[in-house]
């Protein structure tokens, strides 16, 4: 990778931060886990950055979090948002955006298979975050699962259909201008 490809990947993985911090606290509170904006940014993102600055990109977001900047939902960050009730989902992410970025990448053009892939990669933070938020709360999982996934689940798949949709057509006309470093 020479220099000017290695400025491309910082910057856009910079840009990718930034965009997480300003999506990720805007949040709709109906509950212990409120409605966020973060999951639909990291749908995007994998289909127009890739797997790798997405992943970077959102481990950083969660580092800047954990050192007490605002950017998870409700403007909160600190350790004890990173490991309270809601902790699950967030580090739920990681791992779900290798499946989907692993799937997309190279499918990227076949949307129902990309809504299904990020249907089942999305499961991997529902469990992670309704298993730690029954834990942390001292709710059973049936109730974790009704206060920390059920009320998502018809949202996250219309922002599923959003991404597949519209991140493509973004993904063409980037990758024409030669902006990304993906």
């Amino acid at each position: 990778m020479n220099s000017n490809d290695q400025i491309r990947l910082l910057t856009t993985t910079a840009l990718m931060t930034a965009v997480l911090c300003i999506l990720g606290p805007a949040s709709l509170p109906i509950g212990p886990v409120p409605v966020s904006l973060t999951n639909l940014a990291l749908y995007f993102m994998v289909y127009i950055v890739g797997t790798r600055t997405s992943f970077f990109a959102y481990l950083l977001y969660m580092l800047l979090g954990l050192v007490g900047m605002p950017v998870f939902s409700g403007y909160t960050g600190g350790p004890q948002k990173l490991f309270g009730p809601t902790g699950g989902y967030i580090i739920g992410f990681l791992p779900m955006i290798l499946i989907m970025g692993a799937f997309i990448s190279r499918y990227w053009k076949n949307r129902p298979a990309c809504v299904a892939v990020m249907e089942a990669a999305t499961w991997i933070p529902y469990l992670l975050g309704t298993g730690w938020l029954a834990f942390s709360t001292g709710m059973s999982f049936r109730a974790a699962l009704g206060a920390g996934v059920l009320p998502f689940l018809l949202l996250d798949l219309i922002k599923m259909c959003a991404a597949a949709v519209v991140a493509p057509m973004i993904c063409v006309r980037i990758r024409k201008a030669g902006v990304t470093a993906a």
